[in-house]
């Protein structure tokens, strides 16, 4: 009788679309298994499946691109635990996986921004990543936190902004966006830090913050910030 991992890879696999697996190459994407099953797909599986984190580890021991993003999906945040998380990004082949297990999973854990902060001080490329990226997802969807949460954050993204590795300054420059978009006050503090990064004479850190005033002072982001403060 076939397992229930057994049955859902069989089911992920009959949503496997070749042509997909081929164009995630123009978007860096390059995982060394993959099915090809789109995001609405697993996110719909995952709803239908619920919590179950015995089964999330079942999945993500496969090594399978999309059973991994239905793992972060399906795993259980008050069971996760840190050095598991931290196992699960250093197990990562894929920039998509890092964000989609930080944002699905690790941003819901309670230890969520202590992971941040250590794991934005890690070697490993995806590691680091996932620090920032979980920086990214806290910034959109933890609304009770107050601003003292995110102004802790800013000291890592300076300090990393120096990283040339693409993967991490794409996410540092993530996070900083996110958490300038988050009210008047975050924004300007935001900004003040990207100013100064977009002077610096690191070519890394003066990209994370070219970058990132180019979004925070756009017209409409302004707009809404100006609405916020009434």
């Amino acid at each position: 009788m076939a397992t229930r991992v057994t049955d859902i890879m069989e089911e992920l696999r009959s949503h496997g679309n070749p042509e997909a697996v081929a164009g995630m190459a123009r978007y860096g994407i390059r995982p060394r298994r993959a099915l090809g099953v789109s995001l609405p797909v697993l996110r719909g599986m995952g709803k239908r499946i619920g919590k179950d984190h015995k089964l999330a580890m079942q999945l993500w021991r496969t090594g399978t691109h999309e059973a991994r993003i239905l793992a972060s999906l399906v795993a259980d945040p008050a069971s996760m635990d840190d050095r598991t998380a931290a196992r699960w990004l250093q197990d990562c082949d894929s920039w998509d996986i890092v964000d989609q297990c930080c944002g699905n999973l690790f941003a819901r854990m309670a230890s969520a921004y202590a992971n941040a902060l250590v794991w934005s001080r890690s070697k490993s490329e995806y590691v680091k990543r996932g620090g920032f990226a979980l920086m990214a997802w806290l910034a959109v969807r933890d609304k009770k936190s107050p601003d003292g949460a995110f102004l802790r954050l800013l000291p890592a993204i300076r300090r990393e902004s120096r990283d040339g590795r693409n993967l991490v300054k794409k996410a540092v420059n993530w996070a900083l966006r996110q958490i300038g978009k988050r009210n008047v006050k975050l924004h300007r503090r935001a900004l003040a830090l990207a100013c100064q990064l977009a002077t610096s004479p690191d070519a890394a850190a003066r990209w994370v913050g070219t970058d990132a005033l180019r979004e925070l002072v756009r017209p409409d982001i302004m707009r809404r910030l100006k609405d916020l403060k009434r």
